[in-house]
């Protein structure tokens, strides 16, 4: 990891939106083996199972538990910890969710974006910002493409329509009240997948409670493709950027897709038998629920074009998907789940990237 960063991230104090959460959790394992002062955000995680609670987590950061959508007590954090970098990913972040909770969903995704930003914009020690949203948040229509950074915003759904607006906001923030001084981006990823997710509706979450529970995986779209990666891929991307833009002021600023080469597009069937091969479960009862016309709408195919990334970071998935199913099922299967693994995965991951 040295080579890329250095001592870069040494005792510099980042504030964490969403901490507790599967990314979230893991880019506080990172940022802290790079040596920074890890301040986080977030409501409760939920699960004991959840990453950020079986690496014990809450002791290496400044735990604050605390909803997005108060503003009082957020900005108590910004003037109390003074953070000079945020990683904003406090999210209702679940497509089926929006469809039953939509307020909730614009409430938290919209105006919990909204607070950040204006309490970045009012304390001076606040530097560099940093808003993770979505591949979802491109109009989608299915036109056989992988999407880029300039294409038009959409959104069919309430979550995906939420964070289309979350980039809306941090374009017109940037554009009305920031220069030099103070410099943001936003980030899209395509699907990441690793250890400590325990999300519902979420494929690799919902295999391995199954397989726990020795129930059947019920597989709602098993033909959908999706831009597959694992979890150490985007936040390598995440890291570089910020490097990046704190060293050549603005030039970096602005939307970045992170996703993964076309190797890594697979359906959510392939996916959910190349795990069950690497665990020698390929007899596991599978129930496919093909063509409900019950389900609510989801995206067959999402790809995003990570051509500005490789361009302008150097930044590039190195894992094949065999590789990338072994990092997840490693971590779940592990019986003595610590930071360490964690540390180690990381650690072993890097090793590939050099």
């Amino acid at each position: 990891m040295e080579k890329t960063f250095g001592n870069f991230f040494e005792d510099k104090t980042i504030l964490i939106t969403g901490h507790t959460g599967f990314i979230g959790s893991w880019l506080s394992v990172l940022l802290i083996e790079l040596g920074a002062n890890i301040i986080g955000y977030a409501l409760p995680p939920l699960t004991d199972q959840d990453n950020f609670v079986v690496t014990n987590l809450k002791e290496k950061l400044t735990n604050i538990i605390g909803d997005i959508r108060n503003y009082k007590k957020l900005k108590k954090v910004f003037l109390k910890y003074n953070p000079e970098i945020i990683f904003h990913l406090a999210a209702q972040p679940i497509v089926l969710d929006s469809y039953l909770f939509p307020r909730d969903t614009y409430d938290i995704n919209i105006i919990g974006t909204v607070n950040v930003f204006e309490l970045f914009r009012k304390t001076t020690d606040c530097k560099l910002l940093i808003n993770f949203t979505t591949d979802k948040v491109y109009e989608n229509r299915e036109l056989g493409r992988s999407y880029k950074e300039n294409d038009s915003l959409g959104g069919y759904d309430p979550y995906s329509s939420s964070k289309a607006c979350s980039e809306l906001i941090t374009a017109a923030y940037r554009n009305s009240f920031f220069n030099n001084e103070k410099k943001v981006a936003s980030i899209r990823c395509g699907n990441v997948i690793g250890g400590g997710d325990w999300q519902k509706y979420r494929i690799i979450p919902d295999c391995m409670r199954s397989i726990r529970n020795n129930h059947e995986i019920i597989i709602r779209h098993p033909h959908y493709v999706r831009p597959w990666q694992f979890i150490m891929e985007p936040l390598r991307g995440f890291v570089m950027l910020v490097k990046k833009i704190w060293e050549n002021n603005s030039k970096f600023c602005g939307a970045w897709n992170f996703g993964p080469s076309e190797s890594a597009l697979h359906s959510v069937k392939d996916i959910v038998e190349k795990i069950l091969h690497y665990l020698d479960e390929d007899d596991y009862k599978l129930k496919m629920l093909n063509n409900n016309k019950e389900q609510p709408h989801e995206t067959k195919v999402l790809t995003i074009d990570s051509t500005k990334a490789y361009q302008f970071l150097g930044w590039k998935t190195v894992l094949n998907i065999d590789e990338t199913i072994k990092y997840v099922c490693d971590w779940y299967r592990e019986e003595n789940l610590d930071l360490e693994f964690d540390v180690r995965q990381i650690k072993n991951y890097f090793k590939k990237v050099y």
